[in-house]
Protein backbone atom coordinates (compact mmCIF):
# COMPACT_ATOMS: atom_id res chain seq x y z
CA UNK A 1 0.00 0.00 0.00
CA UNK A 2 1.28 3.69 -1.00
CA UNK A 3 1.78 5.64 2.03
CA UNK A 4 -0.31 8.60 2.01
CA UNK A 5 1.41 11.70 1.50
CA UNK A 6 2.47 13.98 5.11
CA UNK A 7 0.77 16.76 5.61
CA UNK A 8 2.02 18.02 8.33
CA UNK A 9 -0.63 16.75 10.68
CA UNK A 10 0.72 14.63 13.98
CA UNK A 11 -2.10 11.92 13.66
CA UNK A 12 -4.75 10.48 11.54
CA UNK A 13 -8.75 11.35 12.95
CA UNK A 14 -8.97 8.30 14.10
CA UNK A 15 -6.12 8.23 16.50
CA UNK A 16 -7.00 12.18 17.70
CA UNK A 17 -10.69 11.12 18.22
CA UNK A 18 -9.65 8.04 20.04
CA UNK A 19 -7.13 10.59 22.25
CA UNK A 20 -7.55 11.08 25.79
CA UNK A 21 -7.94 14.98 26.28
CA UNK A 22 -4.98 16.84 27.38
CA UNK A 23 -5.31 17.75 30.38
CA UNK A 24 -6.15 21.30 31.51
CA UNK A 25 -3.56 23.51 33.21
CA UNK A 26 -4.47 24.41 37.26
CA UNK A 27 -6.10 28.00 37.40
CA UNK A 28 -3.22 30.47 37.60
CA UNK A 29 -4.24 31.40 41.53
CA UNK A 30 -3.92 28.23 42.74
CA UNK A 31 -0.35 28.81 42.87
CA UNK A 32 -0.47 32.38 43.94
CA UNK A 33 -2.69 30.89 47.16
CA UNK A 34 0.27 28.74 48.21
CA UNK A 35 2.73 31.65 47.38
CA UNK A 36 0.23 33.75 49.68
CA UNK A 37 0.50 31.11 52.47
CA UNK A 38 3.92 30.79 52.45
CA UNK A 39 5.00 34.08 52.76
CA UNK A 40 2.27 34.43 55.77
CA UNK A 41 3.94 31.61 57.53
CA UNK A 42 7.38 33.10 56.88
CA UNK A 43 6.52 36.45 57.63
CA UNK A 44 3.58 36.96 59.65
CA UNK A 45 0.83 39.32 58.96
CA UNK A 46 2.86 42.15 59.46
CA UNK A 47 4.63 42.05 55.87
CA UNK A 48 1.59 41.37 53.88
CA UNK A 49 -0.08 44.43 52.21
CA UNK A 50 -3.98 44.75 53.46
CA UNK A 51 -5.14 43.23 50.58
CA UNK A 52 -2.92 40.01 50.93
CA UNK A 53 -3.80 39.64 54.17
CA UNK A 54 -7.65 39.83 53.00
CA UNK A 55 -7.01 37.43 50.40
CA UNK A 56 -6.01 34.97 53.03
CA UNK A 57 -9.18 35.67 54.77
CA UNK A 58 -11.32 35.14 51.76
CA UNK A 59 -9.78 31.60 50.54
CA UNK A 60 -12.31 29.65 52.71
CA UNK A 61 -15.06 31.44 51.64
CA UNK A 62 -14.44 31.35 47.94
CA UNK A 63 -12.15 28.15 47.27
CA UNK A 64 -12.21 28.12 43.37
CA UNK A 65 -11.88 31.58 42.51
CA UNK A 66 -9.10 34.47 42.43
CA UNK A 67 -9.76 36.74 44.96
CA UNK A 68 -7.45 39.01 44.53
CA UNK A 69 -9.77 41.81 42.82
CA UNK A 70 -11.95 41.37 45.27
CA UNK A 71 -10.00 42.12 48.41
CA UNK A 72 -8.37 44.94 46.31
CA UNK A 73 -12.15 46.33 45.83
CA UNK A 74 -13.15 45.93 49.55
CA UNK A 75 -9.73 47.77 50.48
CA UNK A 76 -10.40 50.43 47.87
CA UNK A 77 -14.11 50.98 48.86
CA UNK A 78 -13.30 50.82 52.72
CA UNK A 79 -10.20 52.13 53.08
CA UNK A 80 -8.20 49.61 55.08
CA UNK A 81 -7.95 45.69 56.47
CA UNK A 82 -9.69 46.96 59.85
CA UNK A 83 -12.46 49.08 57.95
CA UNK A 84 -12.85 46.26 55.89
CA UNK A 85 -13.86 43.54 58.79
CA UNK A 86 -15.84 46.54 60.56
CA UNK A 87 -17.95 47.71 57.75
CA UNK A 88 -21.44 46.50 58.41
CA UNK A 89 -22.89 43.89 56.52
CA UNK A 90 -25.60 45.14 54.24
CA UNK A 91 -22.55 47.54 53.09
CA UNK A 92 -19.92 44.79 52.67
CA UNK A 93 -22.63 43.33 50.31
CA UNK A 94 -22.51 45.83 48.33
CA UNK A 95 -19.34 44.80 46.87
CA UNK A 96 -19.68 42.70 43.99
CA UNK A 97 -18.58 39.41 44.89
CA UNK A 98 -19.64 39.51 48.79
CA UNK A 99 -21.64 36.74 49.38
CA UNK A 100 -23.13 36.05 52.75
CA UNK A 101 -20.23 33.57 53.84
CA UNK A 102 -17.83 36.61 53.50
CA UNK A 103 -19.39 38.69 55.59
CA UNK A 104 -19.65 35.56 58.00
CA UNK A 105 -15.89 35.45 57.67
CA UNK A 106 -15.24 38.68 57.94
CA UNK A 107 -17.09 39.41 61.14
CA UNK A 108 -15.36 36.16 63.21
CA UNK A 109 -11.88 38.18 62.07
CA UNK A 110 -13.52 41.17 63.52
CA UNK A 111 -14.83 39.32 66.96
CA UNK A 112 -11.70 37.59 67.28
CA UNK A 113 -9.61 40.77 67.22
CA UNK A 114 -11.44 42.22 69.57
CA UNK A 115 -10.96 38.63 71.90
CA UNK A 116 -7.69 39.34 71.96
CA UNK A 117 -7.19 43.11 72.83
CA UNK A 118 -9.32 42.42 75.55
CA UNK A 119 -7.97 39.93 77.09
CA UNK A 120 -4.69 42.18 77.59
CA UNK A 121 -6.30 44.55 79.38
CA UNK A 122 -8.52 42.29 81.74
CA UNK A 123 -6.45 41.31 84.85
CA UNK A 124 -4.33 44.62 84.25
CA UNK A 125 -4.01 47.70 86.07
CA UNK A 126 -5.22 50.17 83.01
CA UNK A 127 -3.62 53.55 84.21
CA UNK A 128 -0.22 52.02 83.75
CA UNK A 129 -1.74 50.23 80.60
CA UNK A 130 -2.14 53.16 78.57
CA UNK A 131 -0.72 51.61 75.16
CA UNK A 132 -3.02 48.31 75.88
CA UNK A 133 -5.81 49.94 76.47
CA UNK A 134 -5.84 52.51 73.81
CA UNK A 135 -5.18 49.78 71.67
CA UNK A 136 -8.35 48.05 73.03
CA UNK A 137 -10.36 50.91 72.26
CA UNK A 138 -9.57 51.76 68.67
CA UNK A 139 -10.05 47.89 67.84
CA UNK A 140 -13.45 48.21 69.79
CA UNK A 141 -14.83 51.63 68.39
CA UNK A 142 -12.56 53.42 65.85
CA UNK A 143 -14.07 52.35 62.58
CA UNK A 144 -17.91 51.79 64.08
CA UNK A 145 -19.73 53.76 61.28
CA UNK A 146 -21.86 55.10 64.26
CA UNK A 147 -20.95 56.98 66.99
CA UNK A 148 -21.00 54.35 70.31
CA UNK A 149 -20.80 55.59 73.83
CA UNK A 150 -18.64 53.11 75.93
CA UNK A 151 -17.94 52.83 79.79
CA UNK A 152 -15.42 50.89 81.26
CA UNK A 153 -16.04 50.60 85.16
CA UNK A 154 -12.86 49.61 87.48
CA UNK A 155 -12.58 48.52 91.11
CA UNK A 156 -10.47 50.11 93.73
CA UNK A 157 -7.35 48.62 91.75
CA UNK A 158 -8.44 50.11 88.76
CA UNK A 159 -8.41 47.00 87.23
CA UNK A 160 -11.83 46.49 84.38
CA UNK A 161 -15.09 45.20 85.97
CA UNK A 162 -17.25 45.46 82.68
CA UNK A 163 -17.07 47.43 79.21
CA UNK A 164 -20.47 48.50 77.94
CA UNK A 165 -21.81 50.10 75.51
CA UNK A 166 -23.90 52.88 77.21
CA UNK A 167 -25.69 54.28 73.86
CA UNK A 168 -25.28 54.07 70.20
CA UNK A 169 -26.28 57.15 67.77
CA UNK A 170 -26.39 58.49 64.53
CA UNK A 171 -23.13 59.15 62.79
CA UNK A 172 -22.96 62.34 64.74
CA UNK A 173 -24.35 62.24 67.83
CA UNK A 174 -25.31 59.79 70.78
CA UNK A 175 -27.53 60.57 73.52
CA UNK A 176 -25.91 59.78 77.33
CA UNK A 177 -27.60 60.08 80.35
CA UNK A 178 -25.02 61.25 83.39
CA UNK A 179 -27.16 59.73 85.93
CA UNK A 180 -27.49 56.38 84.09
CA UNK A 181 -23.89 55.97 84.15
CA UNK A 182 -24.11 56.71 87.48
CA UNK A 183 -26.45 54.10 88.82
CA UNK A 184 -24.53 51.42 86.67
CA UNK A 185 -21.04 52.22 88.02
CA UNK A 186 -22.98 51.97 91.77
CA UNK A 187 -24.82 48.18 90.32
CA UNK A 188 -21.07 47.46 89.83
CA UNK A 189 -18.96 48.72 92.73
CA UNK A 190 -17.00 50.72 90.49
CA UNK A 191 -14.76 53.28 92.18
CA UNK A 192 -14.16 54.95 88.96
CA UNK A 193 -14.79 54.91 85.11
CA UNK A 194 -13.40 55.49 82.01
CA UNK A 195 -15.33 57.05 79.33
CA UNK A 196 -15.07 56.17 75.35
CA UNK A 197 -16.94 57.18 72.43
CA UNK A 198 -16.08 56.99 68.07
CA UNK A 199 -16.21 59.83 65.73
CA UNK A 200 -17.15 58.25 62.51
CA UNK A 201 -15.99 61.06 60.51
CA UNK A 202 -12.37 60.00 61.71
CA UNK A 203 -11.36 62.87 63.34
CA UNK A 204 -11.19 62.41 67.05
CA UNK A 205 -11.24 65.70 68.09
CA UNK A 206 -13.85 66.72 71.20
CA UNK A 207 -16.23 69.33 70.66
CA UNK A 208 -18.02 71.31 72.80
CA UNK A 209 -20.82 69.04 73.65
CA UNK A 210 -18.24 66.52 74.25
CA UNK A 211 -16.67 68.45 77.00
CA UNK A 212 -19.92 69.75 78.36
CA UNK A 213 -21.41 65.92 78.66
CA UNK A 214 -17.72 64.74 80.36
CA UNK A 215 -17.90 67.51 82.85
CA UNK A 216 -21.90 67.02 83.71
CA UNK A 217 -20.86 62.96 84.19
CA UNK A 218 -17.89 64.14 86.47
CA UNK A 219 -20.45 66.70 88.26
CA UNK A 220 -22.99 63.51 89.05
CA UNK A 221 -20.15 60.91 89.90
CA UNK A 222 -18.31 63.45 92.17
CA UNK A 223 -20.26 63.18 94.89
CA UNK A 224 -20.53 59.50 94.98
CA UNK A 225 -16.55 59.57 95.16
CA UNK A 226 -16.37 57.67 91.85
CA UNK A 227 -13.44 59.00 89.75
CA UNK A 228 -14.09 59.57 85.73
CA UNK A 229 -10.07 59.17 84.78
CA UNK A 230 -10.52 60.07 81.69
CA UNK A 231 -12.89 60.42 78.37
CA UNK A 232 -11.20 58.79 75.09
CA UNK A 233 -12.50 60.00 71.84
CA UNK A 234 -11.43 57.56 68.93
CA UNK A 235 -11.17 57.80 65.21
CA UNK A 236 -9.77 56.69 62.28
CA UNK A 237 -6.84 59.29 62.49
CA UNK A 238 -6.28 58.48 66.19
CA UNK A 239 -7.26 59.44 69.59
CA UNK A 240 -7.88 62.08 72.04
CA UNK A 241 -7.99 62.09 75.72
CA UNK A 242 -9.96 64.79 77.09
CA UNK A 243 -7.33 64.56 80.38
CA UNK A 244 -4.31 64.82 77.96
CA UNK A 245 -5.80 67.99 76.55
CA UNK A 246 -6.88 69.57 80.55
CA UNK A 247 -10.22 69.72 79.45
CA UNK A 248 -11.40 67.62 82.50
Amino acid sequence: MTPLPDDGETGSFADSAGAAPAPKDPPHYHGHRERLREKFAMSGGEALPDYELLELVLFRAIPRRDVKPLAKALVRRFGSFAEVVSAEPARLMEVEGVSAGVVSDLKVIEAAGRRLVRGAIRERELLNSWSALSEYLRATMAFAPREEFRVLFLDKRNHLIADEVQGRGTVDHTPVYPREVACRALELSATAIILAHNHPSGDPTPSAADVAMTRAIVEVLAPLKIVVHDHVILGRNGHASLKGMKLI
